[in-house]
């Protein structure tokens, strides 16, 4: 819509110049045309075709300047505008003597020009010092503030908003990620997501009809427990066909992050810049460094809770308990995992000596 609107003006304003343009012909040449009425329309094309060009260009502008004005962070933009305000109140007050001086009315036109080369000479200053001072402009308004300190020397960052996909709704494991607080920022769930999970709901196919269920449950009881978190998008992109791609279009034009278990859209994303949180990788970086059957060298340290059992401790510090293992008090022996416990206080691995195992 805007981008029409831009179009438009520039389109409506060269035709108007255009059409006005004719007046400013000699009478002479006036004269000579048999129909001035008709040459105004035919000026005021020509200048529309114009317009049209110069209209484009300055769209495409605007689309560039929004874009990177959505991917400045909000402190850059306030210490900005705070340089640009004051850089135009300086230029109005030290310029304001220059309009009581007597000066003749053939260089009259000097006063104006002066102001306006002021004004952007002062306000360029301002934002310059904004970007070289504003960090600690930023501390200056609020020096107790933790967080002002942080924003002042960059470390602190706002977080990015998570466009949730319909494979990361169906496959539920972002619910429990959520509810660890691992997950930070607002989580928006676009309208067509949820179309896409309703036409899998009243899916012919049991089996897609259970995946578009579970999908709308999982964001129903989300968006029940944490109020403040989850928001539903109604935007649309009605020239994108795909779900896929309105997803990645929608988090462009946010700037935001996109969570999916699709591997095929993670890496359509990653070819599109687009940042991407896959909670299949999420999981794989936090699966057990051990499983079941892996063989590992181990000091038994010292006697277990139970009459047969040996400790000995990884690298890390992870306890392993080994059965059979209190003979071996004080050798280092391979031994083989047989299980893993994860609590939320740690990590704990149980084995058995590699000979006792294979005897077994």
């Amino acid at each position: 819509m805007v981008d029409a609107i831009i179009i438009a003006l520039f389109i409506l304003a060269a035709a108007g110049i255009g059409y006005d343009a004719v007046d400013l012909l000699p009478e002479s040449i006036q004269a000579t045309v048999s129909n001035v009425h008709a040459l105004r329309w035919v000026t005021a094309g020509f200048t529309a075709i114009f317009g049209l060009a110069v209209g484009l260009w300055a769209q495409a502008s605007y689309r560039r300047l929004e874009a990177q004005i959505r991917n400045t962070p909000v402190e850059i933009i306030l210490t900005r505008s705070a340089g640009l305000a004051i850089g135009l109140l300086l230029a109005n007050l030290m310029l304001a003597p220059l309009f009581l001086l007597p000066i003749p009315t053939e260089l009259a036109f000097i006063k104006p020009l002066v102001a306006v080369l002021g004004s952007v000479m002062f306000a360029f200053m301002g934002v310059s010092l904004a970007d070289t001072h504003g960090r600690s402009f930023l501390r200056l308004i609020n020096p107790n503030s933790m967080q002002s300190i942080l924003v002042a020397e960059g470390t602190l960052k706002p977080a990015a908003t998570k466009v949730l996909d319909t494979s990361c709704a169906i496959d539920g494991r972002i619910e429990e990620l959520l509810g660890t607080g691992f997950i930070e920022g607002q989580l928006l769930v676009p309208a067509f997501v949820l179309e896409e999970l309703q036409r899998l709901a009243d899916a012919a196919n049991d089996r897609k009809r259970g995946r578009g269920r579970r999908g709308l449950d999982i964001l129903k009881r989300m968006q029940e427990a944490y109020p403040g978190r989850l928001t539903i998008h109604a935007g649309d992109y009605e020239d994108v066909q795909t779900v896929d791609a309105k997803l990645i279009r929608l988090t462009q034009d946010i700037d935001g992050v996109l969570l999916t278990t699709d591997y095929n859209l993670n890496k359509v994303a990653d070819l599109q810049q687009v940042t991407v949180l896959n909670v299949n990788d999420l999981a794989q970086a936090v699966r057990p460094l051990y499983l079941p059957g892996d063989t590992l060298q181990l000091k038994i340290l010292k006697q277990g809770k139970e009459p047969a059992q040996g400790v000995g401790y990884l690298e890390d510090g992870t306890m392993v308990v080994v059965d059979d293992g209190r003979e071996h008090l004080g050798a280092e022996l391979p031994v083989i995992v047989t299980s893993a416990l994860q609590t939320s206080a740690g990590r704990m691995i149980f084995a058995k000596p590699r000979a006792s195992a294979l005897a077994s």
